[in-house]
C-alpha cells in the first residue's frame, strides 16, 4: 500500500514478518547472552574471543577487528581495556605501522574459548539450531544471504 508521499507502508503479513524477525533476535541475543554470564562473557567478549581464535596467529590489527565486530574503533578499544583485565588478550604493537595496533589472544583467553565454545554451540542448538528442520534452516539462510549482503555493501559505503 502507497501513499500519497510514496511512502510503501509494510502489510500486514510483511509486518508480522518484520516484527516476529525482531522479537526472535532480540530474545535469542538476551538468552545467549544469559548462558555466557556464568563464565564472566557477554556477546561482545565471546564474538572478540572467537574472531581472535580463528586468525593467523590468534592476533587481528585492531581495525579488522572493529570492522569484524561491527564496533567503532572507540567502544572495541574500551572493549578490549576490559578484557585485558580479565587476562584474555593482550594488546601488541605493530612492527610495521607504529600507529597499528594488534589485540592477541593470550593463552587464557584460548582456554577460556575451549572451556566456552562446547556451551555457546549447545546453547545455540537448544534455543536456534535444533528447533528448526533442516529445510527451514537452509530456507532461513537462503532468504537472508542477500539481506546480509545488501547490508555489508551498505557498510562498506561509509
Amino acid at each position: 500500500m502507497e501513499t500519497e508521499n510514496g511512502t510503501r507502508w509494510l502489510s500486514e503479513d510483511e509486518q508480522r514478518a518484520w516484527r516476529t524477525h525482531l522479537d526472535v533476535n532480540r530474545l535469542l541475543t538476551h538468552q545467549l547472552e544469559r548462558d555466557l554470564q556464568p563464565f564472566g562473557l557477554t556477546m561482545n567478549d565471546y564474538e572478540i574471543l572467537v574472531n581472535l581464535s580463528e586468525s593467523a596467529e590468534r592476533r587481528m590489527r585492531m581495525s579488522d577487528l572493529a570492522a569484524a565486530t561491527l564496533q567503532s574503533k572507540s567502544r572495541l578499544s574500551h572493549q578490549i581495556t576490559r578484557m585485558e583485565n580479565a587476562g584474555l588478550v593482550r594488546r601488541e604493537h605493530c612492527e610495521s605501522d607504529r600507529r597499528g595496533l594488534y589485540a592477541v589472544l593470550t593463552d587464557h583467553g584460548w582456554e577460556t574459548m575451549v572451556k566456552v565454545a562446547p556451551h555457546h554451540v549447545d546453547s545455540v542448538r537448544r534455543h536456534f539450531i535444533d528447533l528448526l528442520s533442516q529445510a527451514d534452516l537452509m530456507s532461513l539462510r537462503d532468504s537472508l544471504v542477500p539481506v546480509a549482503e545488501h547490508l555489508r555493501a551498505q557498510r562498506s559505503q561509509l
